[in-house]
């Protein structure tokens, strides 16, 4: 069953969360993923929310600050920090949810907006959402231990890839569903398993007012550098609003389908 059929089970608010993950606990060894919220797995926690820790998901938080900005880092550890909410507001998601895969997909799914010249996560042609897919694929093939096979490691890819595209990935897997889900609270609001306490708790600890800003920053920049991977998807009016000379006239779908028939 897919999530979108399991949306009229979540919990409204993840009470005693707050204060059950006040103290971060000691990282203890719980044997090797991957791990469930519903069973015990290796915990801290970051603005009363109480997520998984691991070595790799240490390892995404630093590798995410080294190649974002101040605004686009806070923004993916929100973007972890909501999801994570949704699923422990939720059985299902709680049971089946394999919450490394979550941590690292939701921590790095915006790598494709670093704007450094000769950037090594970024490439001249591709959507961003693929540059970050790419990037961390290689990620988890440098810092992934044994238990990252091919499966987990296509929910990381398939998850930032799919993030902006709901109409396809909120019937992808759960991973898949979960990060996009937890990436959209920033832009439109609670979700289940979201309450007005818990939202400000985080967005305390990692304000989001300078988001519109950097979206707004990023999404010109990658209209103004590589305007033909912006055609048809929810860039394109970033382009047509803020780029000089940006068309779309002859780039879109349409055009080439009926040039072609």
């Amino acid at each position: 069953m897919l999530f979108t059929k399991n949306i009229s089970l979540m919990l409204a608010s993840s009470t005693g969360l707050a204060a059950a993950a006040a103290v971060a606990p000691a990282y203890k060894p719980y044997g090797s993923g991957p791990y469930v919220a519903s069973k015990p797995y290796p915990s801290t926690s970051y603005a009363g929310v109480t997520v998984v820790d691991t070595p790799i998901v240490r390892a995404a938080q630093e590798f995410t600050r080294n190649h974002s900005t101040e605004a686009v880092f806070k923004h993916q550890m929100r973007a972890w920090l909501f999801g994570a909410l949704i699923i422990n507001g939720n059985e299902t998601l709680k049971d089946s949810v394999d919450i490394e895969v979550h941590a690292v997909s939701a921590l790095l799914h915006d790598l494709g907006w670093d704007m450094t010249p000769n950037s090594p996560v970024t490439s001249p042609d591709h959507r961003f959402e693929v540059d970050g897919a790419i990037a961390s694929r290689k990620f988890i093939a440098e810092y992934g231990d044994e238990t990252w096979d091919a499966r987990r490691t296509q929910l990381v890819w398939d998850a930032i890839a799919l993030h902006t595209t709901r109409t396809i990935g909120y019937y992808k897997e759960y991973e898949v569903q979960v990060t996009s889900m937890g990436i959209s609270v920033d832009y439109d609001g609670l979700r289940p398993g979201i309450t007005n306490e818990t939202f400000h708790d985080i967005t305390t600890v990692y304000p989001n007012d300078d988001l519109k800003a950097a979206t707004n920053d990023t999404f010109t920049f990658i209209c103004a550098t590589k305007p033909s991977v912006t055609y048809d998807n929810q860039l394109q009016p970033w382009g047509e609003r803020y780029v000089a000379n940006y068309s779309v006239v002859g780039n879109l779908r349409i055009d080439t389908i009926f040039k072609n028939l």
